[in-house]
């Protein structure tokens, strides 16, 4: 019988086994160092914050993987030997497969900084950092203050995180705006704001510069690059983005660069091994898309059709239009299309903004300056149907239509009674529409 092995558990990996179990009888064994069984890696905060237990993240009951013919082994990989067809076991246990996945996501970004490596320094990605976290910041009595460094998505979640046990937080920013290599000028400016008012003390366009220790190993102290401040604390979050985790390849034959190289079937140079997920790097990325994506729809999405590939029905992997959510504290973010920043914007994109007079709800949509195509629009504080958006931007729908439809996409019941009118006044006036 073929067997499939897979290297992680998160995402990626689990979606590979379970849509090859409903086509297959195949042999399948996921191997991961981190969990025993997969949970949803984007509810590990709300487990630190109380809202749930670690036993709630897991979607599927521990029974499931058995009465699935899933074979989970709890153990980290040490080297693939691609020649023999072995995956290498820390505990040297060899492990015979017919085809590989590799599904090894992401680990935080280290730069080289002094002290990075002391006691009271994380980052935020596994179970292991809330667990750990749960003994070097359980309350403001334990860490007198934290201090996270980089501007990212994780960096937020952990600024709330902390925020919500009264824990005081700096937040160093390298850039001048929170985020705003991603987010257009006004919606970073919007976010700026709200984390203040959240009593968290953003420092922008400041880089740490290294991490002092006490006389037992543990953090004491940060100093910042551009000013010399030395600010004492008990906790460094580091949170400047993630990247591949692909280390133990280094030896093996299986071609890497920032991740591990893939073609669009998701195939590596090597016959039968495959990447997915936040570790793959795609040599042909669809247009406008990173090579290296750590999101988790797009792991998803490569899970389901690697599957179908491992089944034999060859499929490419095609990501369809662009599309993201997260939280900024209690302000819900999306985005469909490409709403890109100032610093990133072509000379053909025109941006519409509106913000609401109270400074936690705006939207900022793009379009061609000359066909008026609607490119893709940016939510704050305003949820709205993906489908919908979906297909408006296959249908390739211009500005106008998508104002004055904006209704059809609201997934808010209050939202438009308060802003519709609002919403179509402001483009009106703005791009001197009778």
């Amino acid at each position: 019988m073929e067997h499939i092995v897979i290297i992680g558990n998160g995402i990626s990996g689990i979606t590979t086994a379970r849509h090859v179990r409903k086509l297959s009888d195949k042999k399948i064994t996921i191997i991961s160092a981190e969990t025993d069984y997969f949970f949803s890696r984007t509810a590990l905060m709300y487990i630190y914050m109380g809202h749930m237990k670690y036993e709630h993240t897991k979607p599927y009951e521990d029974w499931f993987w058995k009465k699935n013919n899933i074979n989970l082994i709890n153990g980290f990989v040490e080297h693939i030997d691609t020649d023999k067809k072995q995956v290498i076991l820390s505990s040297e246990e060899a492990i015979a497969y017919n085809k590989l996945v590799i599904a090894t996501g992401s680990k935080p970004n280290k730069f080289g900084w002094p002290g990075q490596d002391l006691k009271g320094v994380q980052g935020l990605y596994s179970k292991q950092d809330v667990d750990q976290l749960e003994i070097d910041a359980p309350n403001n009595k334990v860490c007198k203050r934290a201090v996270i460094v980089g501007g990212g998505l994780i960096g937020i979640e952990l600024a709330e995180m902390l925020n919500s046990r009264n824990i005081p937080v700096t937040f160093l920013v390298r850039e001048s705006s929170f985020w705003n290599g991603v987010l257009p000028e006004a919606d970073s400016q919007m976010i700026n704001r709200h984390i203040k008012n959240h009593d968290i003390d953003l420092r922008l366009s400041s880089s740490l510069k290294e991490i002092k220790p006490d006389d037992n190993g543990k953090v004491k102290s940060i100093i910042i690059e551009e000013t010399g401040e030395e600010i004492p604390c008990d906790l460094v979050g580091l949170t400047a983005g993630v990247s591949p985790n692909i280390n133990f390849l280094k030896d093996s034959n299986i071609e890497t660069n920032k991740g591990v190289k893939v073609n669009r079937f998701l195939e590596t140079n090597i016959k039968d091994v495959y990447s997915i997920g936040d570790c793959a790097e795609q040599q042909e990325p669809s247009k406008n898309r990173r090579p290296v994506e750590a999101v988790w729809y797009t792991g998803r999405m490569m899970g389901e059709v690697l599957a179908q590939t491992l089944c034999g029905n060859k499929m490419p992997y095609n990501p369809g239009h662009w599309f993201n959510s997260a939280k900024f504290m209690d302000i819900e973010y999306q985005t469909y299309g490409w709403v890109f920043s100032e610093k990133n914007k072509k000379d053909s994109e025109v941006h519409f903004h509106w913000k609401h007079t109270d400074d936690t709800k705006c939207i900022t949509i793009a379009f061609h300056k000359d066909t008026n195509e609607f490119l893709g629009i940016n939510t704050l504080g305003i949820r709205m149907k993906h489908n919908v958006f979906d297909q408006w931007l296959t249908e390739k729908r211009n500005v106008d239509y998508i104002i004055k439809n904006l209704k059809i996409a609201n997934f808010d019941p209050e939202f438009y009674s308060h802003f519709e009118d609002e919403i179509k006044t402001a483009y009106n006036k703005q791009f001197q529409i009778a």
